[in-house]
């Protein structure tokens, strides 16, 4: 049995047994608890976000990105392509099929991990791209690592208006931090200016009333936060609780088990959870890679 096989297993029992009798309880558990537990009522009277398209456009450089193994726009097939084909699949029928049904926000996901550094802004990059490539659906990428924020270094770009500036004042609107790209289907909002609350802003009663309206007013959306790791950033598990689905990232032969397991313990019960492998060792004559496996419960 895999790593992420066994990753699912637990989080089987996880779901039907109550955290405290599973793992050491966090210290910032109630707390979490609390602010979790009033985020389904905040949602249904958030105001509307004044929504509007976005005002600035920017450039992607695809050459590059193709380059360094991202998802390719190209007609060329790759095997990265194919790959996130697969995983994007998943979670599109997630997001519009019948369990949609079943999901909160279900067109929202949260890509994470336990720690950092095992490859989630490459893969919500990727997955951003792989979906921007669908005929009938617009992407929206929102890098919500607030304190580690890489997507705008990953793409190259020099807009530093985003997600905190908004956060932090009512004059700032989302069309003055969504970009439009020389790709179609893909928008982006970058993780904007530092600011000492950085991560207290994701768990704000703004941050609920923009999550609920990407949620409500573009009915062919999808939205992915690159969100901050699970383990050490507390908001990061009330972000999920405005979500309808979290995909974990691995690291083959680095995350260990114990983590993924505490990283799933702090998921909501009722969120679509996937598990993507990077750096997948596929076999000696082809060395490393980016692989993928997706459970959900």
């Amino acid at each position: 049995m895999s790593i992420i096989e066994k990753a699912i297993s637990k989080q089987t029992k996880i779901q039907q047994t109550p955290v405290s009798e599973t793992f050491a309880e966090p210290t910032y558990q109630a707390e979490d608890e609390r602010t979790a537990s009033d985020i389904a009522n905040a949602l249904q009277d958030a105001a509307p976000a004044q929504h509007q398209e976005a005002k600035v456009s920017v450039e992607l450089d695809l050459q590059m990105l193709e380059q360094k193994n991202f998802v390719s726009l190209s007609s060329e097939r790759r095997l990265i392509n194919e790959e996130y084909r697969v995983i994007k699949r998943k979670l599109i029928n997630n997001a519009f099929g019948a369990l949609s049904k079943t999901l909160k926000h279900p067109n929202l996901i949260l890509v994470s991990s336990s720690r950092s550094g095992e490859g989630k802004t490459f893969s919500a990059v990727n997955l951003a791209l792989s979906i921007a490539l669908e005929q009938d659906k617009t992407v929206l990428l929102v890098d919500s690592d607030v304190l580690r924020p890489s997507v705008s270094k990953t793409l190259n770009l020099q807009h530093s208006t985003g997600l905190t500036d908004y956060l932090l004042s009512d004059e700032v609107k989302v069309s003055d931090i969504m970009l439009s790209t020389n790709v179609e289907r893909l928008k982006i909002i970058t993780a904007g200016r530092p600011h000492h609350l950085s991560t207290e802003l994701l768990a704000s009663e703004r941050m609920m009333q923009l999550a609920y309206e990407f949620a409500t007013r573009y009915q062919d959306r999808i939205v992915i936060f690159d969100a901050p790791p699970l383990l050490g950033v507390n908001e990061t598990a009330v972000m999920a609780s405005m979500c309808g689905q979290a995909l974990i990232v691995v690291e083959e032969n680095r995350t260990k088990l114990a983590e993924i397991e505490q990283a799933v313990a702090l998921l909501p019960k009722d969120i679509a959870v996937g598990f993507l492998i990077n750096k997948a060792h596929r076999n000696q004559a082809k060395g490393y890679g980016y692989g993928y496996y997706y459970g959900a419960t």
